[in-house]
């Protein structure tokens, strides 16, 4: 198998995987430098370094990897007991680099008004691929997007199904209005959990009412927990423009947190801005 060729297939379908490389040898081993393995999200692998206890621990390694999303060195020397145990008798010494491959990520921009606009631009600026979805065609047009990868001018629920969303997609919620606002975030929540940041336009009093609306329909305040309403760092921001830029900061925020600690600081920042919107 062309491993690059899988590392871009991979990419394609917003997933990640750890490509592992001998980058020095010493002496004798069962490989040859420049040697690669592919560890894919789901654990299965493609290619070789030579097998054994050294292709183990690097398996093990590019899970970390994955999860971490920082690159490690591993060092081999495959002269001592444990290598012979594992029939690599071989003697000589090497060192794996083990490095994350990450999909480009992705925005999904619900709504195409002015915030939208500045959203879509500075997104893209910053390394995500934007998608634009909003009903109006007048709105969500190429014209109006020229950096988006995709829009789509349909009725939301109709669009739903396409998208693809999983670790690497942020969701960002700047419909026209207050009903838009709420068929796109009861989606999110209920079908979109997977995504790394979601986040819904509106003042402290917008986020109070959403709230009591869907815990009258009997959803669970948990599954907003990771919700960042209102959207955005605290910058003092006014025009759509500034507000644009506090939003893409957030999502950077989330986006450089280690696996894990992007949960966390979702859920701190929610309770933060809930815990402020109540008072």
């Amino acid at each position: 198998m062309d491993i690059y060729a899988e590392v871009a297939r991979l990419g394609r379908l917003g997933q990640k995987c750890a490509v592992a490389t001998i980058v020095s040898v010493n002496g004798s081993i069962p490989s040859y430098p420049s040697a690669k393995i592919l560890v894919r999200e789901d654990g299965s692998m493609a290619g070789t370094i030579g097998g054994g206890c050294v292709e183990a621990e690097v398996w093990n390694a590019a899970r970390e990897v994955m999860d971490s999303e920082k690159p490690r060195s591993l060092n081999f020397n495959l002269g001592n007991d444990a290598a012979y145990d594992n029939g690599l008798i071989c003697g000589g010494q090497l060192t794996v680099f083990v490095e994350p491959v990450l999909p480009q990520p992705r925005a999904l921009i619900f709504g195409a008004g002015h915030i939208s606009r500045s959203l879509s631009h500075i997104a893209t600026l910053a390394g995500f691929s934007v998608a634009v979805i909003d009903n109006r065609e007048s709105y969500a047009n190429r014209e109006r997007f020229p950096e988006a990868t995709d829009i789509f001018a349909e009725e939301y629920e109709d669009v739903f199904s396409k998208l693809d969303v999983n670790s690497t997609t942020y969701l960002v919620v700047v419909t026209r209005g207050h009903r838009d606002d709420m068929r796109v975030l009861r989606w999110a929540v209920e079908h979109a959990r997977e995504a790394r940041y979601i986040a819904m336009v509106g003042s402290k009093r917008k986020v109070i009412g959403v709230i009591k609306e869907f815990e009258k329909e009997g959803l669970p305040r948990e599954w907003f927990e990771r919700i960042h309403a209102p959207m955005g760092l605290e910058i003092g921001a006014i025009t759509p423009e500034e507000i644009a830029v506090s939003v893409v900061a957030e999502m950077i925020a989330c986006r450089r947190a280690p696996e894990g600690r992007w949960r966390q600081i979702s859920m701190s920042l929610f309770s933060e801005k809930l815990e402020a919107a109540l008072r």
